[in-house]
């Protein structure tokens, strides 16, 4: 189970996606059932809509999503 403190790093982790990088977490996030959304879906949709389907995931699964940090210069 999620402690409070990551939901908080979850919602502002994925608050800062944009659709391409959300797009590449729907396609390689390990889900405890399949996640098929057509690449129409994932481009017809609205940024903040996919946000939240992508934090309910999330949720669901009760697992953070890996997502690569910039490397410090």
């Amino acid at each position: 189970m999620l402690q409070s403190h990551q939901v908080e790093q979850l919602i502002c982790l994925v608050s800062s996606l944009d659709r391409d990088a959300l797009r590449s977490q729907f396609k390689q996030y390990p889900s405890g059932f399949p996640i098929d959304f057509s690449e129409e879906f994932l481009t017809s949709q609205p940024l903040e809509r996919l946000k939240h389907i992508f934090v309910a995931l999330c949720l669901q699964n009760q697992r953070m999503p890996s997502v690569p940090t910039p490397q410090a210069a």
